[in-house]
């Protein structure tokens, strides 16, 4: 017998992983990840290892097991685990990490001393969530930073020496985003467009376990409980991934002008939310939970 055209992707599992990025910037953003995920549908974390509240967040993780922590590697707009002395090419005067991607990018890509700083950065940063003793569940990096080819070669020379076994790449499809959204016109993301599909092939080909589609792009910082529900009532077959900012306060430093760290909080834990996501039969969890 013969299947209807479509059949096979409708018999796919939808699965699906909601993150928090920036799990360990501040007390607020730490808070905010405990709440999503025992009163909401976060079920993963991204955690930055130098950043400020770090080590809290370390102790959040272990008192709430079935969160699933993964590394956000932080190469741009926060501080090195090297000392700075040691990566003075990834670094300014205030021995931070650059804030202009492009020209850090630039440099890392032409400049071999800088690229064996960015290599034992990267290194250092793996270690430290090592220290941690969590369970890697994935890797990803501010800003989308690991998709920078450069970058992405050495997580994927680092990162399984330290268990890495799946990884974010930033593949959102507008016509998802017109479904939940139709009144909306999403504009395309040309950095993250040229380097995400590339990265998302080599990730591949590694043996990471990547999803199908990635939303909270076109949406960062602005994911409200409408968009969040229709996202999930219209969530495609494969893995797909949901990122957030969620915090109890947009007031930390570091924190991202015009974000509303609160509404993604709220987004998280609205019930109309929580219903969706039980009415719609996506099976929940971290990227370790949907290895095979």
């Amino acid at each position: 017998m013969t299947r209807p055209a479509g059949a096979a992707e409708n018999e796919r599992p939808r699965d699906l992983i909601v993150t928090a990025d920036d799990f360990g910037a501040a007390g607020e953003v730490n808070e905010a990840v405990e709440i999503g995920h025992r009163s909401g549908i976060l079920t993963a974390a991204s955690l930055m290892v130098t950043a400020p509240a770090a080590a809290e967040a370390v102790v959040l993780a272990r008192r709430n097991p079935q969160l699933a922590v993964g590394l956000h590697l932080v190469l741009v707009e926060g501080r090195p685990a090297l000392p700075a002395c040691e990566v003075p090419d990834l670094v300014d005067g205030d021995e931070r990490f650059h804030t202009h991607m492009a020209r850090a990018g630039a440099t890392m890509f032409f400049k071999p001393a800088a690229r064996r700083q960015l290599e034992a950065e990267i290194e250092a940063q793996f270690a430290a969530f090592a220290a941690t003793g969590l369970n890697l569940d994935h890797v990803n990096a501010h800003k989308h930073f690991h998709l920078h080819p450069t970058i992405a070669s050495l997580i994927l020379k680092i990162g399984p020496r330290h268990g890495l076994k799946a990884a974010r790449i930033p593949i959102e499809p507008h016509r998802i985003l017109a479904l939940a959204e139709p009144d909306r016109t999403c504009r395309p993301n040309p950095v993250v467009d040229l380097w995400a599909a590339p990265a998302r092939r080599r990730f591949r080909r590694a043996g990471l376990r990547v999803p199908d589609q990635v939303f909270g792009l076109a949406w960062s910082g602005a994911m409200t409980a409408r968009r969040l529900r229709a996202l999930i009532d219209n969530l495609p077959a494969g893995l797909s991934e949901i990122y957030l900012h969620p915090a109890t306060g947009g007031d930390f430093a570091g924190a991202a002008a015009g974000y509303g760290y609160e509404a993604e909080l709220a987004a998280l834990i609205a019930p109309e939310v929580i219903e969706a996501a039980k009415a719609g039969g996506a099976r929940l969890g971290g990227f370790l939970d949907f290895l095979a």
